[in-house]
C-alpha cells in the first residue's frame, strides 16, 4: 500500500492525480490507451491500475476496473466506503457501475472523454446516486497534463498506420 498524504484537499488530489499519470504512463509503455487510477482510501494508495485491455483481451480491463480490483484484494472486501477513486480521463458507464457497486465514496477524474464517458449522463449536483449509494464526482484536475497524454499516444498510433479506434 501507498504512502500517505495529509495535506489540503487541492494538494491530496494533484497528488493522486499525479499517482493515476504514472499508471496512465505505464499503460503507454505497454501500448496500452493511457489511462491510469488509483483507489485511496484515508489518505493511502490502496490500488493502482492502468488499462490492460489488450494485453489481457477483456473489454472490461479499463483502469478504473483494474484498480477497484486491486484495492478490493488489498482489503480483500469488495466494500470500498469511504474511499476515492482517481482516474485520468471521464469514467465510462462501466466503471462508473463498478465504482457504484463497490460503494466507493467520489470519483475524481482528470479531463473529458467526450467518446465514452458518462459522467454528463448520470451526474446531476456533483453526485451520482443509485440506490441506496451516493458518489460523488469532480472533474478537471490536471486536466491538461491527463488529455496530452492521450493526445500523444493516438498521434503516436496514427503515425504509425494504426487505427486510432483500436482501443
Amino acid at each position: 500500500m501507498g504512502a500517505l498524504f495529509l495535506c489540503g484537499d487541492t494538494m491530496i488530489h494533484e497528488a493522486m492525480m499525479a499517482e493515476s499519470l504514472n499508471e496512465a504512463r505505464a499503460g503507454f509503455a505497454e501500448s496500452e490507451v493511457p489511462i491510469g487510477a488509483v483507489v485511496v482510501l484515508n489518505g493511502r494508495v490502496i490500488g493502482k491500475g492502468h488499462n490492460q485491455k489488450e494485453r489481457l483481451q477483456d473489454p472490461t480491463a479499463h483502469a478504473e476496473i483494474m484498480a477497484v480490483r486491486d484495492a478490493c484484494q488489498n482489503l480483500k472486501s469488495w466494500r470500498l466506503d469511504g474511499a476515492s477513486l482517481y482516474t485520468t480521463a471521464e469514467p465510462c458507464l462501466m466503471c462508473l457501475g463498478a465504482a457504484l457497486q463497490a460503494r466507493v465514496a467520489e470519483i475524481i477524474y482528470g479531463c473529458k472523454e467526450p467518446k465514452f464517458g458518462a459522467v454528463e449522463l448520470l451526474e446531476s449536483g456533483g453526485f451520482i446516486e443509485y440506490g441506496n449509494h451516493r458518489l460523488a464526482i469532480k472533474g478537471g484536475f490536471c486536466a491538461e497534463e491527463c488529455a496530452a497524454i492521450l493526445r500523444e499516444f493516438f498521434a503516436e498510433r496514427r503515425g504509425l498506420g494504426c487505427s486510432p479506434r483500436a482501443e
